[in-house]
């Protein structure tokens, strides 16, 4: 999720500059954790102009962790994870995976990270070894514009929010916008009145390895999932009214991907209350769904700030 109070810290002058993954090649490289013991590895933290860690970095590592203790042959199918403290961007993150069953086609682990002694996050992620089995799925969206017919993100947060250093934060990705469901937007607010869809992929080839291209789908997800929770609502996500944070994230692979070619990210948020945003995902390639995902965060309203 987008770290709204970053834009406090580029209002008072305080962010010295920083180096956030400039490449798909820098991208991976978050991925190549170093190996403490045989269950426990650190993960380097890029410089950032963020406070707090970016929640998909720490989905993305995570899971790189799990998959250094299961055989290759199984993938992850689902991941369920919950984010108790803000991470500092200034140290690297511990990674401390728990084997708590090995089955003849299922593997689960846990994995907690920590800064120092204080638990950031949990997860908890569940492997299997593909099998052939009965086959359905949604299809995808229609009357979807095609990416190069879409707006970049970075060209939409400048006209919503004016040009700011950390649209860019993202560049690694190439997303674009492909509209909503809120005034004058391109999705009619029917079935859902919070809908927002995106296409993404990254800049640039990834290694030819499914356990590649799903960490870095676990980044990605956690990018704009919570924002469609603020479409309906007269309050702008990344505004100073508002106080945001990833609670929980859940992510299920269907079907096998590429990260580095389009995927239609289809975003619905079913219900807000009590401070608390709810948000799902479906993710589309090639015409069929490969992922899902939900995500609940915090979407405090915050006295005297401005849109």
């Amino acid at each position: 999720m987008i770290d709204h109070w970053a834009l406090a810290v580029l209002s008072r002058g305080l962010w010295q500059g920083g180096r956030v993954p400039a490449n798909t090649a820098e991208l991976v490289d978050l991925l190549n954790l170093q190996p403490v013991d045989e269950r426990s590895f650190r993960g380097h933290h890029p410089q950032t102009l963020m406070q707090r860690t970016y929640g998909g970095q720490v989905l993305a590592q995570a899971l790189t962790a799990a998959y250094g203790t299961v055989s290759r042959e199984r993938v992850v199918h689902s991941l369920h994870a919950y984010f108790v403290r803000p991470g500092s961007a200034s140290a690297d993150i511990d990674y401390r995976v728990q084997n708590s069953r090995d089955g003849k086609t299922f593997s689960s682990r846990r994995v907690v990270a920590y800064q120092g002694y204080e638990e950031l996050f949990s997860m908890s992620c569940s492997f299997h070894a593909p099998e052939p089995g009965l086959d359905h799925g949604d299809p995808a969206p229609e009357r979807v514009p095609a990416p190069e017919d879409c707006p970049t993100l970075v060209e939409v947060m400048d006209a919503r929010f004016g040009v700011h250093p950390i649209w860019h934060e993202w560049d690694v990705l190439e997303v674009r916008f492909a509209g909503d469901s809120g005034p004058g937007g391109v999705i009619a607010s029917g079935a859902h009145r919070a809908h927002m869809r995106v296409w993404v992929r990254t800049e640039a080839r990834l290694p030819d390895d499914i356990r590649v291209h799903q960490a870095i789908l676990a980044y990605l997800s956690d990018l704009t999932l919570l924002s469609v929770s603020t479409v309906p609502h007269e309050v702008a996500f990344m505004s100073n009214r508002l106080q945001t944070a990833s609670i929980d994230h859940v992510m299920w692979f269907h079907r096998r991907f590429m990260a580095d070619e389009w995927l239609l990210y289809d975003m619905i948020s079913p219900s807000a209350s009590h401070a608390l945003g709810f948000a799902s995902g479906r993710l589309f390639q090639g015409g069929r769904m490969v992922a899902s995902c939900a995500q609940e965060g915090l979407i405090r309203p915050v006295a005297g700030g401005s849109c």
